[in-house]
């Protein structure tokens, strides 16, 4: 359950939510953990623009979970995974809103990743 009441976003704090259009693919190394037609990008006031894959594009056998856990007033509590590869992948590197606040619906079953660990290529 969120923790806090939820701040809705406006001109002081613009989020968007729409189609990316094309393809997306994040990979670790050769590894293509994910691979979509069906991405969200979601824009949030001054930050990057970031890439929601449904999570049934994403290869959930390379997904563990994390005790890892964030809040954000715009969008709720998010939960992590970290990337289980043999040669080990990335800590902490995908997060998903599991019960996002209602302005922010849209991402619910959809998972995003830090692109400093995860090589995400938009138009692949």
């Amino acid at each position: 359950m969120p923790t806090q009441e939820p701040k809705i976003p406006g001109p002081d704090h613009p989020i968007t939510i729409e189609p990316t259009g094309v393809r997306v693919v994040a990979r670790v190394g050769t590894h293509v953990v994910a691979d979509t037609t069906r991405a969200l990008t979601l824009r949030e006031a001054n930050y990057p623009p970031v890439q929601y894959i449904p999570l049934d594009d994403v290869d959930q056998t390379l997904l563990m979970d994390s005790a890892a856990q964030t809040y954000c007033p715009y969008k709720g509590d998010a939960s992590y995974y970290s990337i289980a590869l043999a040669e080990g992948g990335p800590a902490d590197a995908v997060w998903s809103y599991r019960e996002p606040y209602d302005s922010v619906a849209a991402i619910a079953g959809h998972v995003a990743f830090y692109t400093d660990r995860v090589d995400v290529v938009v138009g692949a």
